[in-house]
């Protein structure tokens, strides 16, 4: 993925956006990065990017996921019924 495409689709977070709030802040818990524009507080999907995120954001990287992959994989998530991904 681009820098510049959403890791939060609920409230349209890019993942630049994420990383640089995560280098600015140093969220002491992942729960934190939701203080970015709402990030992780919709369908949950993205709380685990979240959470790595927020432990290395200059390490974190979607290697060899699209956007169209990452938009798929939510569709399935959120099929799928499961319990909403939440911090820890």
């Amino acid at each position: 993925m681009k820098p510049d495409e959403e890791i939060c689709y609920c409230y349209h977070v890019s993942q630049r956006k994420l990383v640089n709030f995560a280098r600015r802040e140093r969220p002491k818990v992942a729960s934190c990065m939701s203080e970015c524009l709402g990030a992780g507080t919709g369908c949950g999907w993205c709380i685990p990017f979240l959470i790595k995120i927020s432990q290395d954001p200059d390490a974190f990287a979607t290697e060899g996921m699209s956007a169209s992959d990452y938009a798929a994989f939510r569709q399935d998530y959120i099929r799928s019924g499961q319990p909403k991904n939440k911090f820890k």
